[in-house]
């Protein structure tokens, strides 16, 4: 059994998930960021904490954008999850 610290959020594709990836690479940077595609949904993988901020995905969806909406697509996801009205973040307390 293989172990590792990534997290991130596991979506269904369209145009949600397409602006979460832009928007991970953006509120995320200088880290190595893992983005596997599977033609009906799209995984996201980053080491330890991965954040999505309101404000980009509006940028990126050129429209107003309430955080909840990432749930509508949201299959599933690695690590822990925070989501208030400013931001995602999926994260780990504890590493292997």
């Amino acid at each position: 059994m293989a172990f590792n610290n990534k997290v991130g959020p596991v979506l269904r594709s369209g145009e949600i998930a397409t602006a979460v990836v832009e928007a991970v690479y953006e509120d995320n940077p200088g880290k190595d960021i893992a983005v596997k595609d599977h033609i009906a949904y799209v995984r996201v993988e980053i080491e330890q904490e991965c954040i999505i901020r309101r404000e980009t995905m509006e940028h990126m969806l050129g429209r107003p954008f309430r955080m909840q909406e990432i749930e509508t697509d949201l299959s599933s996801f690695a690590g822990q999850i925070e989501l208030n009205d400013d931001f995602a973040r999926f994260y780990l307390e504890k590493t292997l």
